[in-house]
Order: structure tokens, then sequence, then C-alpha cells
């Protein structure tokens, strides 16, 4: 899996906000999804070092802002 590494940066430093209107009511924490997506910063986006539960994560919250058209 190829991850956008600019994006996922921009997501991480300007849109935090995104990230905890994603996770709002589905009993995960933001930080759990922020030290994913920082996680995949510090390891060139190497999909395949996350644990399963990371990549659960990863594919459930920030796919999914990854692959929305930036406004």
């Amino acid at each position: 899996m190829e991850i956008d590494m600019n994006r996922l940066s921009r997501l991480l430093i300007n849109r935090t906000d995104k990230i905890e209107a994603i996770v709002a009511g589905s009993g995960y924490l933001p930080k759990t999804v922020i030290g994913v997506a920082t996680f995949l910063l510090d390891n060139d986006g190497n999909y395949d070092l996350l644990t399963a539960k990371q990549q659960v994560t990863f594919d459930k919250f920030l796919k999914p802002l990854l692959e929305k058209p930036s406004r």
C-alpha cells in the first residue's frame, strides 16, 4: 500500500480536527489514531510495519481521510 506522506503530514499538522471528528463516538481515542499516523510518518509510510490492530485503525480512520479530495 502506498501512502501519500505529504497528505498524511498535512493531516497531522493542520487537520487534527478531522481526525477527532471521524473518531467521535467510535470508542477509539483520537490520540490512538494520531499515534498510528505518527508511526507511519516516522517509518516512511511502511504499512507492513503496523500491527494488525494498527492496520485496522489506519483502514478505519486514516485511509478515508487520506482518500477524500483536499479542500
